[in-house]
């Protein structure tokens, strides 16, 4: 039998008494300006995390305090503050005799930064409070530091011990901007690594500047979970969530917490098949963060339907940027691919302060993930990808991989990304629960997380009878990744004709001694066969409307659609596989379309 809830206070909290305590801390605030023991510290410097950078000491706990449904907003507002804070303290950089100070960094906590109500202990309740919850790091800090045997230069305990807490444990500290501080000097080089994982809020002392070997040994204060509150009423602190003091001013029935977890969905470019994914698995209180709203706009290439979300949230003025800005970049180039990077990262920083603190899934198309992972918006929460490409370092790999097949071609090895992007994208595919994606290809990286969608077909058009016309289409860009090189050897083997729907960008004496001609606005009409070895391709979309017309389709597995009906495979860099795939095509229809077509090359 449970113990009676006893009661915090004989009267609820009041404006007024609010208004006094707020009071109050602005005078202590003012009198710790003008009368700091240990000055103003000045803020660390960040710095990259070095991989193999020794642990001094870690601190581990978990995030969220209770399971009733009652406690969610709050944890939920908790959370967010820690997302927000650590991003201030992650990487920051502590030299020898430096003062850390948790306020040289976490700015004052407000709505306008993001921080939301979360749980805060005051005047024996623990009450909606905006930057709630940030107690949980800095009590991770102290600990960490007390554990490497750090010098305390502030510290406060809280004004409550609750039984099984760290407060309990004398390894507590708490904060209040900006008088109530945490302060300790290191005695040596380090660095903070601070993170937040589904589950779990991590801070980590590595030490820097020192050889691995020659480290002190990483030593472990295991921290106890945190009390349940709302499970266990012998510890005397009341939750606004539970109290039943609706009286309150501070009670969620005056403040209005939202209830319930939410999905956000962080969408770009428009695939049909993630559209369709997106319709089945949205729910009546997600949010929708688009480029442009189409239902409200009417326009542009964001053909996401918005309908059935709680709340849409959508860019216009980043939009008409990002148009403007296109027009002016070149087809193929490194400035393009920087220009695009640049313009990701511009729509993941505006995404990032939109998410509702509420949304614990996040649904994020894959060319804004490492952007949002580097930022920490997705850090506490779990989330999906909506895979576009390739990971960037198997897309790498690849160009690479062709760029020895080709040496010498620009376009194979004019841009690499920068190693942090690629570690942040491969941290975050990593820890994504699920890769969505039709490509075959992509889902065969991602293995038991992948969830393979069907490719869209386009609607079929009525093709007229062809005659035999002894050719071939390559439906791209003369590109070298597009495997226009194997095809050029292929079509100058068997003697036979291309047709090119794209533009040529390889050089103007490419496809000498071959005879080519561009596409019309029907560029299937003549076509016996679609071919394209690429060594990437992301979005096979021409290849699908040959299938949907029931032209055959000869490509590689790096198109994404091995095991379709219609479909042959070629390994990439080969010209002999399309040369016997053209060749087999041909017996299968007894006709002599391509073996030794007596046809007058390019000059």
């Amino acid at each position: 039998m449970n113990p009676v809830v006893p009661v915090a206070e004989e009267t609820p909290p009041t404006r007024w008494r609010a208004l006094i305590f707020s009071g109050k801390a602005w005078l202590l605030r003012a009198h710790r300006w003008l009368n700091d023991p240990h000055g103003r510290p000045a803020p660390l410097p960040l710095g990259p995390l070095e991989p193999n950078a020794p642990l001094l000491a870690q601190s581990c706990n978990p995030l969220y305090a209770s399971t009733t449904a009652a406690e969610f907003a709050l944890q939920a507002g908790k959370v967010q503050n820690l997302r927000l804070a650590a991003a201030s303290l992650h990487g920051r950089v502590m030299r020898a005799g430096e003062i850390f100070s948790f306020w040289a960094h976490v700015p004052r906590p407000t709505g306008r930064r993001g921080f939301a109500p979360g749980r805060e202990l005051r005047e024996g309740c623990v009450i909606p409070s905006v930057g709630g919850g940030l107690c949980q790091l800095s009590n991770a800090l102290y600990d960490a530091a007390l554990t490497a045997g750090f010098e305390i230069l502030e510290r406060h305990a809280h004004s409550r011990r609750l039984p099984g807490s760290m407060a309990a444990q004398g390894r507590d500290a708490t904060i209040f901007w900006n008088y109530v501080d945490l302060r300790f000097r290191a005695p040596v080089d380090c660095q903070l690594d601070v993170r937040l994982n589904r589950h779990e809020l991590r801070v980590a002392l590595r030490a820097v500047n020192r050889p691995a070997g020659n480290a002190a040994s990483l030593r472990k204060h295991q921290q106890p979970a945190v009390p349940v509150l709302a499970d266990h009423p012998e510890h005397g602190a009341e939750s606004c969530e539970t109290c039943g003091v609706t009286s309150c001013f501070r009670n969620p029935a005056a403040t209005s917490l939202p209830q319930g977890s939410t999905t956000a969905w962080l969408v770009d470019a428009w695939w049909p098949e993630h559209h369709a994914w997106m319709r089945e698995n949205r729910r009546p209180g997600d949010t929708l963060l688009t480029p442009l709203d189409r239902r409200r706009w009417k326009t542009g290439p964001y053909h996401w339907d918005s309908g059935g979300f709680a709340k849409v949230k959508s860019a216009p003025w980043f939009v008409l940027r990002r148009s403007f800005t296109s027009r002016k970049l070149a087809s193929q180039g490194a400035a393009r691919q920087r220009a695009l990077l640049r313009m990701d990262e511009e729509l993941a920083q505006i995404y990032a302060k939109r998410i509702p603190y509420t949304a614990l899934h996040v649904v994020v198309s894959q060319n804004l993930l490492p952007f949002l992972w580097q930022s920490g918006a997705l850090a506490g929460r779990t989330f999906d990808v909506l895979m576009t490409r390739l990971p960037l370092t198997e897309l790498q790999r690849r160009l690479d991989k062709a760029a020895l097949r080709w040496p010498g071609t620009e376009t194979l090895s004019d841009f690499r990304a920068d190693p942090a992007l690629l570690e942040a994208e491969s941290a975050a595919l990593a820890e994504a629960q699920h890769w969505v994606t039709p490509h075959r290809a992509i889902a065969e990286l991602a293995g038991s997380r992948a969830v393979l969608l069907d490719w869209k077909l386009p609607p079929a058009k009525k093709a007229a009878p062809r005659k035999p016309a002894r050719k071939i289409v390559f439906p791209a860009s003369t590109l070298s990744r597009k495997g226009a090189g194997e095809l050029r050897e292929a079509a100058r083997e068997l003697g036979i004709p291309v047709i090119l729907a794209g533009p040529l960008t390889e050089g103007a004496d490419f496809w000498k001694g071959i005879t080519v001609q561009p596409a019309g606005d029907d560029w299937l009409q003549d076509a016996d066969a679609v071919v394209l070895p690429a060594w990437v391709e992301n979005q096979p979309r021409r290849l699908l409307a040959a299938l949907a017309a029931g032209v055959p389709v000869i490509c590689t597995e790096a198109c994404g659609l091995a095991g379709k009906a219609g479909v042959t495979i070629v390994r990439e860099g080969s010209a002999e596989d399309i040369v016997r795939a053209l060749s087999d095509f041909e017996e299968s229809h007894q006709t002599p379309r391509f073996a030794g077509a007596n046809l007058v090359p390019t000059p």
